[in-house]
């Protein structure tokens, strides 16, 4: 067989299919793989099947040993910040939690960089941040669209880098796919809250003039309000979800997600 070239579709179609299936449990932390197998399993050459295993190497999932063959690691050792690791839990049963999660690590930071953002944002980020809220504003009919998300995205975006603290900048991607799987996974309304849609507008105005206090609250209740709307649609499936985890994710105690 001839060798599948790195990011060739049967190289990433391995890495989605064995990192989704370890995430989701499929594979428990100590199980051991082997690349013959894995080529085998998928079509793919020995080639794709070791750089498909260097990708989960990259992200935490697997640690390639020498004469061992691959090991799935526990999800303490997971780059839980990669984009890839949070599309593959909400797309599996620990969706619930994921969000949870989430929803706590945005209440910790988003409101911190509304403050920090109101200091250092550049006026292009200012012009951004009200560009945006706006373009949220725009298609709050159609929130569940892509216009809708593509706004919401970029505000948060340019929210995190404005705050100037490359530290919170990097989690831009983090709250992207955040804001993605929630679209994905029909977690959006048709029509946004009016309510969220003109905080929006208020961090935005809040952090262009500078008024960091008006920043950091107006923030604060897109979170909130982010976080008990997920919990109406999800609430039920966390708390069913909440006594099983190791199942749903084995290895993992003492964590909750958003």
């Amino acid at each position: 067989m001839a060798d599948t070239p790195h990011g060739s579709p049967v190289h990433d179609a391995l890495v989605e299919r064995l990192g989704a299936a370890i995430v989701h449990g499929e594979h428990p932390a100590g199980s051991r793989l082997l690349t013959t197998a894995l080529a085998e399993s998928s079509g793919a050459s020995r080639s794709a099947a070791r750089e498909a295993v260097r990708v989960l190497e990259s992200l935490g999932l697997v640690q390639v040993r020498r004469k061992a063959g691959i090991e799935v690691l526990p999800v303490e050792q997971w780059n839980v910040y990669a984009p890839e690791i949070i599309a593959w839990r909400l797309d599996g049963p620990g969706r619930a939690r994921q969000l949870h999660e989430l929803g706590e690590l945005r209440g910790a930071v988003e409101p911190l960089a509304a403050r920090l953002a109101a200091a250092n944002a550049t006026d292009a980020q200012r012009q951004e941040l009200v560009a945006a809220a706006l373009g949220m504003a725009r298609h709050d009919q159609q929130a569940a669209e892509a216009e809708y998300l593509d706004a919401d995205v970029r505000f948060h975006r340019t929210l995190l880098s404005a705050s100037g603290n490359p530290m919170l900048g990097v989690l831009g991607g983090v709250v992207q796919a955040v804001l993605e799987g929630r679209t994905r996974h029909a977690l959006m309304p048709h029509e946004a809250n009016p309510d969220a849609v003109r905080w929006h507008r208020d961090v935005a105005f809040a952090v262009a003039s500078g008024e960091a206090d008006a920043a950091f609250e107006a923030m604060s209740r897109i979170v909130s309000e982010s976080d008990a709307a997920i919990d109406e649609v999800v609430g039920e499936e966390f708390a069913g979800t909440a006594g099983e985890r190791e199942r749903s994710e084995p290895g993992r105690r003492g964590q909750s997600l958003r």
